[in-house]
């Protein structure tokens, strides 16, 4: 098949949403179909508000609607919900052509962590948004619960998975910390929560892998914790291998990819029972999850390793792959006509 995937995220950038198309753009060109990816790479970009990392694409939609036209895809597939989604959604209801969304990011709480805007609100604009796709992927069964629950239609699970030759405990980084070393790696951002985490009086260290926003200020008010910036393939593998526990600070995710990698490295983690965790640990087994996140973390330390490792290696982009591929709407038939937001 010939499959169109439009995102506002991409490298650059270094997040879970990027991660798992990476893999599943290459995972789909490994069984034989056509991608072409709409990002923001070769656009028009600003740099988002508060969150320069973030590219914002900017009257990209002739470029955009040219492209589709050439490609003539079988299955488009909008995976996220800015302006390059937005543009492909105009694209295909003008055309009356069917397509998919997922649903990567719990947006409403992210906006409301930045700015006084109320989570309902953003909630009624995102459920507009995506209301004509034939279905909305989502990476976990409480996020598919939660979005039934706010009204919205048609939520498939799509799941992700973790690269276990790239991620494991060979050959791990030997930091020269006090043990143990309780590490956290994604982005360093308001919505992430990390302050929760280190705000923890635990015994050791603590390790922050990644970049954001938040790191200058947070390597400021905490100087015991080590920044060591971003990693990536077996560089991270290697420096998250070398600790003890991974911590998962965040209440926002709606999966937590990193949780899996940490697991394939062989390490437990402490988190709190929230939708992602809830749905990637096993409680007791590869992890603790607590409303008290220290008392998580003094458990978490307990748990084996070789468990943990077991339960990432059931975990593959491949079998990911394959159930996005049976979600994706074929061209024919009429998509669902333009609705208006609700009032």
């Amino acid at each position: 098949m010939r499959i169109a995937i439009a995102t506002d995220a991409w490298t650059p950038q270094v997040n879970g949403v990027v991660t798992t198309l990476g893999h599943t753009r290459d995972e789909l060109r490994l069984q034989g179909h056509e991608v072409l990816m709409l990002t923001p790479q070769g656009r028009r970009t600003v740099p988002c508000p508060t969150y320069p990392e973030i590219r914002i694409t900017l009257f990209a939609g002739r470029g955009i609607r040219r492209e589709l036209d050439e490609f003539r895809p079988d299955c488009i597939h909008i995976a996220t919900e800015g302006p390059i989604g937005f543009m492909v959604r105009g694209y295909c209801l003008k055309r009356r052509l069917r397509f998919t969304t997922a649903y990567h990011t719990q947006f409403p709480e992210y906006v409301r962590a930045r700015v006084p805007i109320p989570v309902a609100l953003t909630t009624r604009l995102i459920r507009w948004f995506h209301r004509p796709a034939v279905r909305t992927m989502v990476p976990t069964e409480s996020m598919q619960q939660l979005l039934g629950e706010r009204g919205f239609k048609n939520v498939v699970l799509w799941t992700r998975g973790v690269q276990t030759d790239v991620f494991n405990a060979a050959d791990p980084v030997v930091y020269d910390l006090q043990r143990p070393v309780w590490v956290y790696t994604g982005r360093v951002a308001v919505e992430k929560n990390i302050e929760a985490f280190l705000d923890l009086e635990l015994p050791g260290s603590k390790v922050i892998i990644g970049d954001g926003p938040d790191r200058e200020r947070l390597a400021a008010k905490y100087p015991d914790c080590k920044f060591p910036g971003y990693k990536f393939g077996r560089e991270l593998a290697r420096h998250i291998a070398g600790a003890d526990v991974f911590v998962f600070p965040s209440k926002t995710d709606t999966f937590g990819i990193v949780m899996l990698e940490a697991m394939a490295c062989g390490l437990p983690i402490a988190a709190f029972p929230v939708t992602g965790p809830v749905d990637v640990v096993q409680h007791g087994v590869t992890g603790i999850l607590s409303s008290d996140l220290g008392r998580a973390c003094e458990l978490a330390i307990k748990l084996d390793p070789e468990d943990c490792r077991r339960y990432a290696e059931s975990r593959s982009w491949r079998s990911s792959t394959e159930q996005f591929v049976s979600h994706l709407a074929r061209q024919k038939g009429v998509a669902p006509e333009f609705q208006p937001l609700e009032t």
